[in-house]
């Protein structure tokens, strides 16, 4: 009788043993992200939803193409990190563009990244915010390109400028865009079991 007293004493102990370390295992898997990841993101909160608009493409003088370009964004793992999609369009619908991004914030460096997926590469990419947008930079053809977007009355303008070390910097990209409204995307309709 004892025995079995103490065989199930021992059997409920490690039932109990299991159930804490899968909670504590479930508590350090919440896919929330830090609290300063999410508080950083909420600086760029003004990029979530849809935006539609053109981009400028200049190709030298005299030499400017305009596309219709769109912008869906919005926030992951607990507003963590942002997610981006960018597409440039030809009048008939062709897709021209096609770019992909996550921006995060790193409590370790206590800056914002931005992996970049277009044009068939990948890259990681220092973005800062500013007052009034972001800007980063990105090598180039022996030089750099450098992105500024400023936010402002509810239109985006963000210009890409060409720049060889000791040039003068060289427009080749321009957008504008207006803010269409929310959307649910990327975290909308997630699979559940």
């Amino acid at each position: 009788m004892q025995k079995a007293f103490r065989n199930s004493l021992m059997a409920a102990a490690a039932v109990l043993s299991v159930g804490l370390a899968t909670a504590s295992v479930a508590q350090e898997l919440r896919p929330a992200g830090t609290q300063e990841q999410r508080e950083a993101m909420q600086r760029l909160s003004w990029m979530d939803g849809e935006w539609t608009g053109t981009a400028a493409v200049y190709a030298g003088p005299g030499r400017t193409t305009s596309h219709s370009h769109t912008e869906r964004i919005g926030p992951m793992i607990g507003g963590s990190i942002k997610v981006i999609e960018g597409r440039t369009t030809e009048a008939d619908g062709e897709v021209t563009f096609n770019a992909f991004a996550v921006v995060s914030w790193d409590d370790a460096t206590d800056r914002y990244t931005m992996r970049s997926w277009a044009n068939g590469m990948a890259a990681d990419f220092p973005l800062e915010a500013t007052a009034d947008g972001f800007k980063w930079s990105a090598p180039s053809g022996g030089g750099r390109m450098d992105y500024v977007t400023t936010h402002r009355d509810g239109e985006w303008v963000e210009t890409g400028d060409f720049v060889m070390p000791d040039g003068e910097p060289m427009r080749v990209i321009e957008l504008r865009l207006r803010r269409r409204g929310d959307t649910g995307w990327p975290a909308a309709d997630p699979v559940v079991p």
